[in-house]
Parts: structure tokens; C-alpha cells; sequence
């Protein structure tokens, strides 16, 4: 290969206590990138089906992308893959930091582990020479404590590191594994199959240098980037962005209905108005920004550095929450008590737990607690009402330790309803995850993400693009260009790129200038869509090999306005999400009842052996 990869994979055995590298291909290579992609076709071979999500057989990836440590601007993202606890398919979450450039300049591509350890152990990393270590005095300590003791264990103040906390150790299906204390691959219980495998997390330090083929060119293609940031038609958007982050439009989502409130089952301007929600936003909490936090290789810096000394929750040193956890723990519970908001991000941040599913749970907790389906005694004496500071902070508290009611609750929503056999009716979840602080009713192409994305409840996919792409509530024809999207998007994640370098103003194709530079390949706008599909398709088989259907991933109805709501900015509106789904799975050529790529489509893009898999023995087409 001649640049951007490692050219090396390191497979793990916590079982064996053995540690194997293995050369990553230039086909594999090109025909899948990186990031989801790379990790399910390596899970797809590894795993048999129907292995246990918590068991030995599970295996659990930290992946680079192709534009990993080769200083292109953006490419700070690295993906986390495994089989979910919780939807038993696919499972991936994509983070940012600085983890992922600094495995690649280790020497590696990714690192699969599979096995259980007798004790707890953490894999270090040292500029390409790898051991697996105990974790003994690490269990137990939250990723900000771990992370400090591991840099005076080692002597090695620069390493990176990507660890689960407590929820993790405690088999939360809510957690994850957490870098740079704050940035966080969530969703699908990530965390719990590390701590079931006695696995803390992977420990890094990398010098090396990333080859680049034609370093020129890259440096070009940064130049247009920070061109378009200080001249372009989005340097607005992007001032606004770089000074407040994810949430600088908090209040304007709940204004416009883009941001769900109570459950998803209130409005926003009657239920919570702008003057609440810029309460918990960046407006207001800024006052506490110490300094900008900057992903590897970032020329915008989204995140910050806060100091809380005072006030009902003195955190000391701590960092800005995001929009969705803004919105988890602020609207969605009717809580306007921005410090509130502070304490849970970082009750989660240390203890490894996915925010989305977390605050969305508290909501859960709310409303069958308001309509008397849960009381203060099932809830360790909480009286959890909505917009009751006190009480979010508490359940958080109570979740991240996995204590009382916390020990029920750390499984999610659709785990706990199960379990005390009451407020299924309030969920709000597919397959089991709950869905990001992104309402379908305002941008349609999410009912399609959050249902058929292999990994459901996502916003971090292809159907935000898609919805700048079409007429908002225009449901025909929507199939191609929503496939486009997807396979943009998919393409980003499996090339290390963060989700906000569309909005920079600079072209899609961005994505192919940046590739071709970093690895001498040619990789024309046929590649983008070739390559972004393919990802999408291999994440789907991993599913469908494990008996997964559509059917089985079902929308809420409060999320498509089932019934409409009758007041606000989306009166009357419902979503299509039938139709919209129709289209994409003609467009990516799916059945729609079993949720196969077709026998041509696979072949047509090289997955002969999951053909074999799907179809048997046949697979001439």
C-alpha cells in the first residue's frame, strides 16, 4: 500500500493471553476503509452466529480509518465495534479525541479482542509493540482516575486511551468505553462487553509517522478548508459553531421542533420554551468555559474545557456536555437547570456511560412515575418528576453505580420495563436503544436511520444530510438520493472523518480528494458510492446472519407523529416512515421482508462468501 494505512492488525486472546499481528490486505483495505466497515467484515469472519453478546465469543474492535494520523484536517474519529448486548446485531459507536490517529502512528490499523480474561487486564500499546497488563488496581476507578494512574504506571504522560469506568465493570448495557475523559464511542453496550471479557481498555502511545502519498495535495485540500472557514458562505455557521459547539443551536431545535421534549411526548414552545432552553446551552453555561478543546487535527475546535467551583454541583475541572446531552438530560425531562446538566455529562463521562440512553431512561423514569406506574419507593425514595433537578441528578448517580434501582435502570429503558413488568407503554426505543435528540417529525429521512440503519437510533448516519437534500415532507422518489447520503456518511466513518466537515461549506467530494492524497489510490464519486454501500451492506449481513428482520425493528409512534400532534411548530405533521423505508430498501436493492442484499447485489460488490452464507451453495446469478 502506498499510504494512510498501518498495514497491521493485532487480534487478541484474553482467554489464551495471546497477541497475534496480521497483515491488513491493500483489497480489504480498499474495499472497506476502515472504522464499521473494516470491523464487520472482520467480525462477520471471526464470530460464528449466535454467539453470546456478553460471552467469549464476542469480540470487540477499536478501528482506525484510512485518514487516521495523516494530519488531514477531520480525520480525528476512530469506531469501537462488537455484537450488542442489547439488539444482539451489529453494533458500532464513533469517537473522536485522539485516540485513533495515535493507534495508527503505534503501528496498527485496529486491534480485535475476543476472549475473557481471568483478571481484570488492559492492552498496552507502545510504537508497535503490544502486551496485555493488569488491570487489577485500575478496576473500579473511573476513566479520568484510571487514565491518570495509568500515565504514572507507565511514565508516559502523552499516551491515549479509549477505557470503560464502573458502569462498564458492572455490565451496564448503557455503557462504553471513554477517551480523553469526555469523547465517547456510545450506543449498543459496547462497555459491558469489555467488562464482561475483564478488559478495562486499550492504552496507547504512538511516534511514528503516518505515510502519506502525495502530501502536497493534501496539504491543499486543508488549505480549501480553512479557506472556506474564513471566507466561505457557512464562516457564520461555523463562527457560531467554533465558539459554542454542538449545542450552540439548542434553543432553536426546541423552538422549532427539532429537539423532542418530555418524553417525546410534549411540544417545545408550550412545554419548554427558548428562555428554559438556553438554560442548559452554551449561551448560558459558557460562563464556566475555561478553554477550547481541539479533536486531532481539527481546525474548528467544537469542544471546551469548564471549571465549576460553586453552586449546587461544584464539579472543579470538567468539560462542556453536547447537544444531545443537552437534550437528554435538559428537554426531553423538562429540566432547565443547566449545572444539573454539568453534573450528569460528567457522572457519565467517568463512569462510562452512553448519555443518550442514559438521560432518555431518566425521561422513561419520569413519565411512568408521573402517571403512577413507578413510585418513590421503587425509585430508592426519589420523587422523579419532571424537571426535578435533584431527582435526574440522583437516578444518573444511582445508574452509574448500578446501586438500588440503578441496578435495573443501568440496563435501559426496554430492559427495565421488562424487568418490573410495568411502562412499556411510555418507551420510546428501537430494539431496545433509545434514539438520539433528533425528532423524525422535523427532518423525515431520521425515521428511516433510526428504523433500518443496522444500528438503530442513530443520528450519526446519512439521514441529516439526506434532509438537506430533499423537500422536507416530499416522500416519493426519496430512495437514491437517500442511499447517497448514507453511503456519504458511511464513507466519513469509515475514513476516520467527523460528521461536521459537510458543514463547512467545502464539496462532498471532499472525501475522495482526501483519500486519493493520503493513499495514491484513485477513488473517483463511482468509489464514494461504491465503497459508502458496501459498508452499509456489510453491517446488514452481520444482522441477517443473526436472524435479524426488519420487522423486528420498530419505530415508536410518538417519533412519526402517530397521532399528529395538534399543537406547536409540527402540528399535524406524520411521517411516511412506511414509504421512505420502501424506497431505500429498493434503492439499496434489500427485501423488504428479510432484510437480505439481493444475490446480485452482493456479488456485484465482492461478498461472495456472504452470499454463500445468505443463499447456500448457489450463488450464480
Amino acid at each position: 500500500m502506498k499510504g494512510g494505512f498501518a498495514g497491521k492488525m493485532l487480534f487478541v486472546d484474553l482467554t489464551k493471553g495471546s497477541l497475534k499481528d496480521e497483515e491488513l490486505s491493500e483489497s480489504i483495505a480498499r474495499n472497506y476503509i476502515g472504522g464499521p466497515a473494516l470491523g464487520a467484515r472482520v467480525l462477520y469472519n471471526m464470530m460464528k452466529p449466535g454467539v453470546d453478546p456478553l460471552g467469549p465469543d464476542n469480540v470487540v474492535g477499536f478501528i482506525t480509518g484510512a485518514l487516521s494520523g495523516s494530519g488531514a484536517f477531520f480525520s480525528g474519529r476512530y469506531t469501537v465495534v462488537c455484537k450488542s448486548p442489547v439488539t444482539g446485531g451489529f453494533n458500532d459507536g464513533n469517537s473522536g479525541g485522539h485516540f485513533g490517529p495515535e493507534l495508527k502512528k503505534a503501528g496498527y490499523d485496529a486491534v480485535f479482542i475476543r476472549g475473557v480474561a481471568k483478571k481484570p487486564v488492559y492492552l498496552w500499546i507502545n510504537d508497535g509493540k503490544a502486551e496485555i497488563r493488569s488491570a487489577a488496581k485500575l478496576w473500579g476507578m473511573d476513566v479520568i482516575e484510571a487514565e491518570a494512574a495509568l500515565k504514572q504506571e507507565l511514565g508516559e504522560p502523552n499516551l491515549r486511551s479509549s477505557l470503560i469506568g464502573p458502569a462498564g465493570e458492572a455490565l451496564s448495557l448503557m455503557s462504553c468505553p471513554v477517551t480523553d475523559g469526555h469523547r465517547v464511542p456510545a450506543r449498543g453496550g459496547a462497555g459491558a462487553v469489555m467488562g464482561s471479557k475483564k478488559f478495562k481498555g486499550v492504552v496507547v502511545r504512538g511516534t511514528g509517522k503516518v505515510p502519506v502519498a502525495d502530501q502536497a495535495r493534501l496539504n491543499d485540500v486543508n488549505k480549501r478548508i480553512t479557506t472556506a472557514l474564513r471566507e466561505g458562505p457557512n464562516k457564520p455557521l461555523m463562527d457560531v459553531f467554533k465558539e459554542r459547539g454542538s449545542g450552540s443551536f439548542t434553543a432553536d431545535h426546541v423552538v422549532a421542533g427539532q429537539g423532542p421534549v418530555k418524553n417525546w411526548g410534549g411540544v417545545g414552545v408550550i412545554d419548554f420554551s427558548e428562555e428554559k432552553a438556553n438554560r442548559i446551552a452554551p449561551a448560558t453555561l459558557d460562563k464556566y468555559k475555561v478553554r477550547k478543546y481541539f479533536c486531532a487535527n481539527c481546525p474548528v475546535g467544537c469542544g471546551a474545557d469548564y471549571k465549576v467551583e460553586g453552586g449546587r454541583w461544584p464539579l472543579g475541572d470538567t468539560t462542556r456536555p453536547e447537544y444531545e446531552t443537552q437534550g437528554v438530560f435538559g428537554f426531553l425531562c423538562l429540566n432547565d437547570n443547566g449545572e444539573a446538566v454539568m453534573k450528569c455529562n460528567e457522572i457519565c463521562n467517568r463512569a462510562g456511560l452512553d448519555t443518550i440512553s442514559t438521560g432518555a431512561t431518566v425521561a422513561w423514569v419520569i413519565e411512568c412515575y408521573e402517571n403512577g406506574l413507578l413510585t418513590s419507593k421503587d425509585l430508592d425514595g426519589i420523587e422523579a418528576k419532571w424537571g426535578n433537578a435533584e431527582a435526574i441528578v440522583a437516578l444518573t448517580e444511582k445508574i452509574a453505580r448500578a446501586e438500588g434501582c440503578g441496578k435495573t435502570l443501568a440496563l435501559g429503558s426496554a430492559a427495565a420495563a421488562k424487568k418490573w413488568g410495568k411502562g412499556a407503554e411510555y418507551l420510546q426505543v428501537v430494539r431496545g436503544i433509545e434514539p438520539a435528540m433528533q425528532d423524525p417529525k422535523f427532518a423525515p429521512m431520521l425515521a428511516r436511520d433510526y428504523q433500518c440503519d443496522p444500528t438503530p437510533s442513530r443520528h450519526v448516519k446519512g439521514a441529516l444530510l439526506a434532509n438537506t437534500k430533499l423537500p422536507r415532507y416530499v416522500y416519493t422518489d426519496t430512495g437514491d438520493i437517500d442511499l447517497w447520503c448514507t453511503a456519504y456518511q458511511e464513507l466519513n466513518n469509515d475514513a476516520g472523518l467527523c460528521l461536521f466537515i459537510k458543514f463547512t461549506g467545502v464539496p462532498l467530494t471532499t472525501q475522495c480528494d482526501f483519500i486519493e492524497a493520503t493513499t495514491g489510490w484513485t477513488f473517483d464519486e463511482k468509489e464514494q458510492l461504491e465503497v459508502g454501500t458496501r459498508s452499509i451492506m456489510m453491517r446488514q449481513a452481520f444482522n441477517v446472519r443473526e436472524g435479524l428482520k426488519p420487522a423486528d425493528f420498530v419505530l415508536p409512534p410518538r417519533l412519526v407523529g402517530e397521532p399528529p400532534q395538534n399543537e406547536g411548530p409540527l402540528k399535524g405533521v406524520q411521517v411516511d416512515h412506511k414509504l421512505l423505508k420502501r424506497n431505500f430498501f429498493k434503492a439499496i436493492d434489500w427485501d423488504l421482508e428479510t432484510g437480505k442484499p439481493s444475490l446480485k447485489s452482493l456479488k456485484s460488490f465482492g461478498m461472495d462468501d456472504v452470499a454463500k452464507d445468505l443463499y447456500g451453495e448457489t450463488t450464480k446469478h
